[in-house]
């Protein structure tokens, strides 16, 4: 017996199900199931009318499952890989870089513990805090020690 196949709004359901989606996202992944030209057009409108789809909910999303771990520069890539609107990821990466050095502590904090001795541990935690999209200010800060958790 073989199984149904999905309707183009029951496969971006399922999608919405699993997490926040964009519009962008949708459209991506659902255009080879498209048969008729504009069909996917008419789910995502009709989605995106009964507020299924929400651009400020996926930014929220993204950002309160990636911001404990990564700096504002790799939420911002993985917000515009998104295709979402460039105004709400410039204004979430401008409330990321409020706690940017907190944030980069705690991840070193996890990391390393204690204050490199050597010029070279420091060039391997700050490189490491680079590769997780910290800035170069909060790197200098939590790397040299001149951040402390109390400073929060």
């Amino acid at each position: 017996m073989a199984t149904p196949t999905l309707s183009l709004t029951g496969r971006a359901l399922r999608l919405l199900g699993q997490r926040e989606h964009s519009r962008a996202e949708l459209e991506r992944k659902l255009a080879k199931f498209e048969e008729e030209p504009g069909a996917l057009a008419r789910v995502l409108d009709s989605l995106t009318a009964k507020d299924f789809i929400n651009e400020d909910r996926v930014v929220a999303s993204v950002i309160y499952r990636r911001s404990a771990k990564l700096g504002a520069s790799r939420i911002r890539q993985e917000l515009q890989a998104k295709g979402l609107e460039p105004e709400a990821v410039a204004q979430a990466v401008l409330e990321l870089r409020t706690t940017e050095t907190a944030r980069a502590y705690a991840v070193w904090q996890k990391k390393f513990g204690m204050t490199a001795t050597t010029p070279a541990e420091r060039a391997k935690q700050a490189r490491f805090l680079a590769g997780r999209g910290f800035g170069a200010e909060a790197i200098a800060r939590v790397v040299s020690g001149a951040f402390d958790a109390d400073d929060c």
